[in-house]
């Protein structure tokens, strides 16, 4: 029999009720869905009062989304006949034109209200590229997809024992060469060659967090994996749960419908708990210290929420420091307004962290190529 701790079913009735939320039309940033797990983790979720409180100080937003979070409250937590589900809360449509010759027609022809129509003009793309992944369409998401393609992913370089040509004085003679082309001036070395030291990408590791608290996140993060497993070589991917999975071989297939699918079917604990402290120590074990992680950048994308040891965590990222050529922490979460790194497995961390970057959006991420790049 499996035994669930009350801080576990706190978060998952968080993200639960945050998912209905965001069906009914509000605005719910994942770090406020953070804020009111742990205080249910504290208060419990027996007394009405207290769950209906916590959830109403920290995830709405605005005055005028009080009546849309009532009836989503009454129809989760207290499942009342007079309670709505989100697909069944009434939306505020806004008609957007291009321009006045779009202008749609009501019934019998009449013409809409003028207040009910606002000509824009914007650039889809440009709109996405900084829209919170937690707030994404299942179209949009697709879409997402086909713009992180186009990230480029280079990677620092580290010296190579091959040799290469140089056209400098650098280096140290390249005495074949040298002979050769004296042969051709009566062996009279005239010129002299060079040869240097080649130059190769580092290794990328990637390890994506896929818990509960990440579920808004994981998906479109997921999308990243697959397109920087395709887009260069030496890279491996792992999902971080309770447990770790490699990802690299289900994410190498071209067509990402069939690489996600591989992949969601290969983690068993998506959406599950958080044990990231574990999954580096099984990591380091296994991979890390064997040489996967030696001279590599590691990049960790998570919300740094962890239900394990701190202590533990903090060993690991302090072996995987001692291997790795930078370790590059993403988190979706740094971007919310007033964000502070306290949750216990963020603080263990971030003295061993080499970039602290952000990773709710497309902008984000090319922030991140452009790290990795360096």
């Amino acid at each position: 029999m499996t035994i669930t701790s009350p801080s576990d079913q706190a978060e998952r009735m968080a993200v639960a009720f945050a998912r209905v939320l965001r069906g009914a039309g509000l605005e719910v940033p994942v770090g406020a869905v953070v804020t009111y797990a742990e205080a249910l983790g504290v208060l419990g979720i027996a007394q009405q009062s207290a769950v209906y409180w916590a959830g109403r100080t920290t995830l709405v937003r605005h005055i005028e989304d009080v009546p849309i979070y009532d009836r989503a409250f009454d129809a989760f937590w207290l499942r009342r006949a007079g309670g709505v589900l989100a697909a069944d809360v009434e939306e505020e449509h806004l008609t957007l034109l291009l321009d006045d010759d779009d202008m749609p027609e009501g019934e019998e022809g009449e013409t809409l209200d003028e207040r009910d129509v606002v000509t824009v003009r914007f650039s889809a793309h440009e709109v996405l590229r900084h829209k919170d992944f937690a707030a994404y369409s299942r179209a949009e998401l697709d879409e997402a997809r086909r713009l992180m393609a186009d990230l480029r992913l280079a990677g620092a370089l580290r010296p190579s024992r091959r040799k290469r040509r140089s056209r400098r004085a650098k280096g140290r003679p390249d005495l074949r060469r040298t002979v050769r082309a004296a042969l051709r001036s009566g062996g009279e070395p005239v010129r002299r060659k060079w040869v240097d030291n080649d130059e190769r990408q580092r290794r990328l590791v990637l390890l994506c967090d896929v818990s509960g608290s990440m579920e808004p996140y994981a998906r479109a993060l997921m999308r990243f994996l697959h397109a920087a497993v395709i887009g260069r070589t030496k890279v491996e991917a792992f999902a971080l749960g309770t447990r770790l999975t490699r990802l690299t071989r289900q994410l190498t297939s071209r067509d990402p419908d069939a690489a996600l699918a591989a992949a969601a079917e290969e983690v068993v604990d998506w959406s599950g708990g958080t044990r990231l402290g574990e999954g580096l120590r099984a990591f380091n074990d296994r991979y890390g210290q064997r040489g996967m992680a030696r001279g590599a950048i590691v990049v960790i994308l998570s919300d740094g929420w962890e239900r394990g040891d701190p202590e533990v965590m903090a060993e690991q990222m302090r072996r995987l420091s001692r291997v790795a050529y930078k370790i590059v922490w993403v988190n979706p979460l740094k971007a919310s307004p007033g964000y502070a790194p306290l949750a216990r497995g963020m603080a263990a961390a971030l003295p061993y962290i080499d970039d602290f970057v952000e990773g709710h959006s497309l902008a984000a991420l090319q922030e991140l190529a452009e790290v990795i790049s360096k």
